[in-house]
């Protein structure tokens, strides 16, 4: 393919992509910018009051200037709680999908827990840890725990026996297939399940922040709610939508740098 035409292609692929935003921004114009009242304010006036929870200079109250300090806190959360979660998932996840034993011994109990809501989760997570950040932390972490564990152990149980075949008559030994076969081939999989991972962890944030902390998006969107403040809760959704793609395109490039090899993934 020559450079015009990666050009080309590059440029047909963005135009797309910002097609159904901004189609979805003058029908939101459209329905919320005539005469009298409604519940929903037009993106314009969305637009001023995000400026002013960014930088502050229209309004001058108590929410201007605030937004760096509530995303940092959302983002020390999210990421907190989806290491966590990764870390515990993945190798409960290889051991679930490698070793018969374990997978007898924890994968009734975890299909039992899994289809619990987080929200069913938010009271029980407020007498265990108390008000305030820890609560936030733990329901982020069981909203990312999910999808990386059964991700990882789809994964390992998918893996090909002729590539243990192949690895067996390569000389591979028993101790190194984990490493050479193993985890290489279940890497794509694993990474789908980051990705979901990430994503519920941004899912989950507004309710982790209902747990009386002070500062995040989640917390000013609760608070603005009630009081009326419609503009700062769509600011606050925008916000929490735009850091929540910039993140999964992270793991995406991660991913495909690591995933170089796989034809459907590098």
């Amino acid at each position: 393919m020559t450079a015009l035409a990666v050009r080309a292609a590059a440029s047909r692929q963005a135009l797309l992509a910002v097609a159904a935003p901004v189609l979805g921004l003058l029908a939101w114009h459209v329905t919320t910018s005539g005469p009298g009242y409604h519940l929903i304010p037009p993106p314009a006036d969305v637009a001023v009051q995000w400026w002013d929870l960014a930088f502050g200079g229209v309004w001058d109250d108590l929410y201007s200037a605030t937004l760096f300090t509530h995303a940092m806190a959302s983002l020390g959360r999210v990421y907190g709680g989806f290491a966590l979660a990764a870390l515990v998932a993945l190798p409960m996840g290889m051991l679930i999908g490698r070793i018969a034993v374990v997978r007898d011994l924890l994968d009734p109990s975890l299909q039992i827990l899994r289809p619990i809501p987080v929200t069913a989760w938010l009271p029980l997570a407020m007498i265990v840890f108390g008000i305030g950040p820890r609560s936030a932390f733990f329901l982020v972490f069981l909203g990312a725990f999910y999808p990386i564990l059964l991700n990882t152990v789809f994964g390992v149980r998918s893996v090909e026996g002729r590539l243990f075949e192949a690895a067996a008559m390569l000389g591979v030994g028993r101790q190194a297939v984990f490493w050479k076969v193993v985890l290489p081939a279940s890497l794509p999989s694993i990474f789908t399940g980051l990705r979901l991972g990430l994503g519920f962890a941004w899912v989950v944030i507004v309710v982790g922040e209902m747990t009386g902390v002070q500062t995040g998006l989640g917390a000013i969107i609760m608070e603005a709610r009630q009081l009326s403040r419609t503009e700062i809760v769509i600011s606050g959704m925008v916000t929490i939508g735009v850091l929540g793609f910039l993140s999964d395109r992270m793991v995406q490039l991660l991913g495909q740098r690591l995933l170089r090899w796989s034809p459907q993934h590098g």
